[in-house]
């Protein structure tokens, strides 16, 4: 029987990136599996999707280096160094750590422009909430919500 799988396949716009997937009350999570392993490193359950999507690529990037293919190529870190080292260095915890540290961030950040977005009316649309993961985060005024 041919294409059993593609019966099950879901709709691209319930899965938009990879490396994620949504579990059915809501929560978004993110996983990898180790290279040449069978086992797999949990990298968090997230509120949005593009938190889980950024955990991922921490993981796929630390893991594969400057060849992987990621879900945001544009926040690809300069060296391994700049996210904690090389992927020969680094173990298993050590990566999902810093996959969960990055993926929270993310959360954080778009759980709170979401909730700004729904307690003003109006939103400047020329803002570009991008958050860089290579640079230290500031601190944000309250003004801006």
């Amino acid at each position: 029987m041919e294409g059993g799988g593609s019966v099950v396949r879901r709709r691209k716009n319930e899965k938009p990136y990879k490396g994620i997937r949504m579990r059915k009350w809501g929560k978004w999570v993110a996983e990898i599996r180790e290279p040449n392993k069978r086992t797999r490193i949990w990298l968090g359950s997230y509120t949005t999707p593009k938190a889980a999507a950024r955990a991922y690529d921490i993981a796929v990037y630390l893991l594969r280096g400057p060849s992987a293919k990621l879900n945001f190529p544009e926040f690809k870190p300069v060296d391994l160094s700049v996210v904690g080292g090389g992927a020969s260095d680094l173990s298993a915890e050590a990566i999902r750590l810093k996959a969960v540290e990055v993926g929270s961030r993310v959360d954080a950040m778009e759980t709170a422009n979401g909730q700004c977005r729904q307690s003003h009316s109006r939103v400047d649309p020329g803002s570009d909430n991008q958050l860089d993961l290579n640079q230290i985060p500031k601190p944000e005024p309250d003004a801006l919500c």
